[in-house]
């Protein structure tokens, strides 16, 4: 899953739960009422899924970052000369695109 695709994914989540509180909110409040009963249920739920969405997807990218940290680690001890020179041409562009601003 791409980011953008996560990124979108997470928005929708979100105004999806916004939208169930808001009526919860909306609705008489009256504890004794059915329909109140069942928005706060609805409303729980979401923030349960929401939750536990951003937690997999959080866990996910965490071990991905972790893994690219690794391999280039491991890369930068197989090949240090080129490590070094991909480090200084990162670093080129970098003081070029903020020396632009």
């Amino acid at each position: 899953m791409s980011f953008n695709s996560w990124e979108t994914r997470i928005d929708d989540d979100l105004a999806l739960l916004s939208d169930t509180l808001e009526e919860v909110l909306r609705s008489s409040g009256d504890p004794a009422d059915q329909k109140y009963i069942e928005l706060k249920e609805r409303a729980e739920q979401a923030l349960r899924d929401v939750q536990s969405r951003i937690s997999q997807a959080s866990d996910t990218y965490y071990y991905r970052a972790k893994r690219a940290v690794y391999r280039t680690d491991d890369y930068v001890h197989e090949k240090p000369w080129q490590g070094i020179g991909i480090g200084a041409a990162a670093g080129l562009v970098l003081g070029l695109l903020l020396a632009r601003r």
